[in-house]
This record gives structure tokens, C-alpha cells and sequence, in this order.
């Protein structure tokens, strides 16, 4: 199944996230490389977050956001993710 997701950053997120940039990076590419992740990524102004992705179940979805370095120290500040069904 495919998921979509839709969050928030917090305030001065180009800031907060540098410590933690490059773990977050290579967690992506991992989930890239595995199958599970689509595409994620920032709109301008880094003020909100898209993601696709492809997983068994939308709890192993929430477990990788919840595991997420950005969401553990709060870059991420709300995460909203629904099954998607593409038409196209």
C-alpha cells in the first residue's frame, strides 16, 4: 500500500535541523533503497513536509516518522499520514 504524508516544521527549521541533517539524510536513502520511501521532502520555505510511501501497513509508517531524527527533537512538529490510492 502507499501513504501520504503531510507535517509541519517548526519555526527556524532550516536552523534547528543542521545538527541533525546527515542522519536524517542517510535514514532516507535507506528507507530509498529498501523500497519504503517514494519521495519525501520539504515545500519552499521549508515550512511544510510531503512524503510518499510504500509499506505493509500505515503503523509502520507512523513507527518510521516517530523514529525519525527531525521528529524526535522536534523539527518535525505534526505529521499526518493517510493510505493513498494513485490514480495515475
Amino acid at each position: 500500500m502507499r501513504f501520504v504524508l503531510w507535517g509541519t516544521y517548526c519555526d527556524d527549521a532550516l536552523t534547528r535541523r543542521a545538527p541533525y541533517r546527515q542522519e536524517h539524510l542517510a535514514a532516507l536513502q535507506q528507507l530509498k533503497d529498501a523500497g519504503t520511501l517514494v519521495t519525501l521532502g520539504p515545500t519552499e520555505g521549508s515550512t511544510h513536509v510531503f512524503g510518499i510511501f510504500e509499506a505493509e501497513n500505515q503503523e509502520l509508517v507512523e513507527a518510521i516518522v516517530k523514529g525519525d531524527v527531525y521528529w524526535r527533537h522536534g523539527i518535525w512538529t505534526e505529521v499526518q499520514i493517510y493510505p493513498w490510492i494513485q490514480a495515475f
